[in-house]
């Protein structure tokens, strides 16, 4: 009889599965199941008020598994799920789904990257609403890019590890105050990312006013392990609008990432975020795939 396991951490061989199954399955569907938020608690081996959930099949072999991120007191609980490609149709995605329904014990979000048949047929089948819809945007680097200039009063420069942490975290909470995930970000969050292969700081670009040095925003960007270049976040602070900096970092970015010689640039925007769809399709990105949100009462 199949057997589904909750851990709060994981052992080195439990990574080492559930990694394989991920890969597995992202070359096989074409898009990775798990998010970086849920990556990097599985290669971190877990902690904190996250759940990792294994389905083992009857010899004790990892079959499926699901990452639970607790409910706070802003939102409620939400997850991701995956199964390996061979195993699919046999109940195993259900399992997963009502195992998290249980352990969060109330309203549950769950992600579904990619949009895929068989993840719209379950949630339609357990009666989960679509409640958002994150799009993956991408343009070519050979494209033409406009030029930029910085508006007055304002100068850009680049990231400076262990001095602009905090600073960061500031405008990255008020430029995200109403997003559930990316104004949540702590100080370890940019630490764990500071640790990540990819990261580099001559590719975090900051504005700042000329005069006091007042951090205003940013574009961080990203270039992953294939090559790809991305739009990794851009904020704002509320009171620098007006000055164009979403449009001047966006561009600064861009320019980057084609000097470093990506062939391809991606970004995600919330479809709900029309100002910033729309921006993102005058610089030349057009829609390329879909992440969907459901959510359950449970």
């Amino acid at each position: 009889m199949s057997e589904l396991q909750v851990r709060a951490t994981l052992s080195d061989d439990e990574i080492e599965k559930i990694v394989r199954l991920v890969v597995s399955a992202a070359e096989h569907d074409g898009v990775g199941p798990l998010s970086e938020r849920s990556l990097l608690w599985l290669r971190g081996g877990g902690g904190g008020d996250a759940r990792g959930l294994l389905r083992l099949d009857d010899a004790g072999d990892l079959v499926g598994y699901a990452h639970l991120d607790a409910a706070t007191t802003e939102e409620t609980a939400a997850g991701e799920l995956v199964v390996a490609p061979q195993w699919r149709r046999r109940g195993h995605g259900l399992a997963l789904l009502n195992g998290m329904c249980r352990e969060a014990d109330g309203p549950l979000r769950v992600w579904a990257h990619g949009d895929l048949p068989a993840a719209a047929a379950l949630a339609e089948s357990e009666g989960l609403d679509r409640v958002r819809a994150l799009f993956q945007m991408r343009r070519s680097a050979d494209d033409p890019l406009s030029e930029f200039t910085a508006a007055d009063g304002v100068r850009l420069r680049t990231f400076e590890v262990g001095k602009d942490e905090e600073a960061w975290l500031q405008v990255n909470r008020r430029a995200f105050a109403d997003h559930p995930e990316q104004g949540a970000w702590t100080l370890d969050d940019v630490r764990l990312r500071e640790q990540e292969p990819w990261f580099d700081p001559a590719g975090l670009f900051l504005a700042e006013s000329e005069h006091g040095g007042k951090l205003l925003g940013f574009h961080w960007t990203k270039i992953h392990p294939d090559g790809l270049g991305e739009v990794y976040v851009v904020g704002v602070d509320p009171d620098a609008q007006g000055l164009g900096l979403g449009r001047t970092l966006t561009l600064k970015g861009l320019h980057h990432l084609r000097e470093r010689g990506v062939p391809a640039i991606l970004l995600y925007v919330d479809e709900s975020n029309q100002a910033a769809v729309r921006l993102y399709e005058a610089l030349g990105f057009t829609r390329y795939a879909v992440d969907v949100m459901y959510q359950s009462g449970c």
